[in-house]
């Protein structure tokens, strides 16, 4: 993808979907509003969703999640009728190995994620997806070439510190929360390379199509090894399992929904949605420690979300006054 021609330009990736920073802010569309949250909500609660799965390991689920995640969708796709659009998406090479490509890192993402959550590391899984929007802005000056504004910059450096602080108080790199940050940020910019020709259900069949031989190995792995847990714990552990595929499609769909409906620009802003619940869970229902250099290194990073969020708004506004009085002067 060319690099943008103006800062202004620049995206910030969230769940696969560019938000443009000259996006120009729109009426909201209220079911678009609770479209977005909803998807939001329920990827926030993913976590207590997980916990409810033990003693089920961290491999098997994630290959239970891609297993019942493709069933989920092959459902969707007979329901709706979409099998011949999406067979001819099968059989584009370019969408096809790409969507795969996009499969992969979002299979590092669920692992390292899961991983995270059944090890108590909630909190530590919340800052990825917290410093995500600005690992993508770092990621567009190495990879696209894009230019950033001085306050762009600002939020960037404010970011690497609060990860440096965090490295500090815990004697190790935040290892979980930088995996996440970056998978997510690629497979962000992955999706973006396939635009709008692939919608939430057929690239997620797709991502989970190319998948599933991984997902089966791992199950193989774990039932020679320690032993699968589904079907023998009960028939409510059975279900929730069966259930993560519906859990993986549901807020997806939302998602697409909202992003349809919805100035980009306000969806930038929801996607916080999704940490700041998964943070209080870790904080207030796991009881996880938060150290003073643990709040220092939070706090340092919603100092930089919030210094990127209102560039981008006030670059919003800016473009669309440039818009406005552009069309004025053709009157």
């Amino acid at each position: 993808m060319p690099a943008a021609s103006d800062p202004a330009d620049l995206d910030v990736v969230t769940g696969g979907v560019a938000v443009a920073a000259d996006q120009e802010p729109a009426r909201l569309n209220r079911a678009g509003l609770a479209s977005a949250v909803t998807a939001y909500t329920l990827w926030g609660g993913l976590p207590l969703y997980f916990l409810l799965l033990a003693p089920t390991g961290p491999f098997e689920l994630v290959a239970a999640r891609v297993i019942f995640s493709l069933i989920f969708c092959a459902l969707l796709l007979t329901v709706t009728r979409a099998w011949k659009p999406f067979i001819r998406l099968f059989l584009t090479p370019r969408i096809s190995f790409t969507m795969a490509l996009a499969g992969a890192l979002i299979f590092v993402n669920w692992q390292t994620y899961v991983y995270g959550v059944l090890s108590d590391q909630v909190v530590e899984a919340a800052l990825g997806y917290f410093i995500n929007p600005i690992v993508t802005v770092f990621l567009g000056v190495f990879f696209l070439r894009e230019r950033l504004r001085l306050i762009q910059w600002i939020s960037v450096g404010i970011s690497i510190v609060a990860v440096l602080v965090l490295a500090i108080g815990a004697n190790g790199v935040p290892w979980i929360a930088l995996i996440l940050a970056f998978s997510f940020g690629f497979y962000g910019y992955i999706k973006k390379r396939v635009g709008q020709r692939v919608d939430a259900v057929a690239g997620l069949t797709l991502e989970t199509a190319w998948l599933l031989p991984v997902a089966v190995v791992q199950l193989v792995i774990v039932g020679v090894t320690s032993g699968l847990t589904i079907g023998t714990i009960g028939p409510w552990h059975t279900a929730l399992l069966i259930g993560t595929g519906v859990v993986t499609a549901v807020p997806l769909l939302f998602f697409a929904s909202a992003s349809r409906r919805l100035p980009l620009v306000w969806m930038g802003f929801i996607q916080f949605f999704a940490p700041v619940i998964q943070f209080l869970v870790g904080v207030l229902v796991l009881r996880e420690e938060m150290p003073i250099e643990r709040w220092i290194g939070f706090g340092l990073v919603w100092i930089a979300l919030v210094v990127l969020m209102v560039d981008m708004a006030a670059s919003a506004r800016r473009s669309a006054l440039r818009r406005n009085k552009t069309s004025q002067s053709r009157l």
